[in-house]
């Protein structure tokens, strides 16, 4: 996959791949218009929906409905408040969901793909190159 990356606006970044389009934005605090999360928002929301396709496929597995299932998602932040060093990730199922389940509903978000990259991150490269 390569991800093409345009600019709009006054703080405004766009993702574009494989047929989707991601925009971002600043808060008017940061100069941008507030139009779209910011990356580093974006970036949080990847945890939590990743964490909820686990919760959603562990479900489909055992025929488990998930229209009740809410995941709520807080982060613990350092005294700058500017560097997360806490995710926690509460799942909230009915009070019919399966007590045998419970555990593993929450092992298994877990395993998050986003979580796993986090946790052994890629090394990044960035380099220039001249148009042709």
């Amino acid at each position: 996959m390569k991800i093409e990356v345009s600019f709009e606006g006054k703080k405004g970044v766009t993702a574009s791949f494989d047929g989707y389009v991601v925009k971002t934005d600043q808060p008017v605090e940061s100069g941008g218009d507030g139009s779209a999360p910011a990356p580093f928002e974006l970036f949080l929301a990847s945890i939590a929906t990743c964490s909820g396709i686990y919760v959603k496929g562990f479900c489909d597995i055992r025929n488990l409905p998930t229209d009740k299932i809410k995941i709520f998602q807080e982060m613990e932040y350092d005294e700058t408040g500017q560097t997360v060093t806490k995710i926690n990730i509460e799942i909230q199922v009915p009070s019919d969901f399966p007590e045998n389940y419970r555990d593993a509903l929450a092992h298994v978000a877990g395993k998050c793909k986003v979580k796993k990259h986090i946790m052994q991150p890629p090394e990044i490269n960035a380099h220039t190159s001249v148009q042709e």
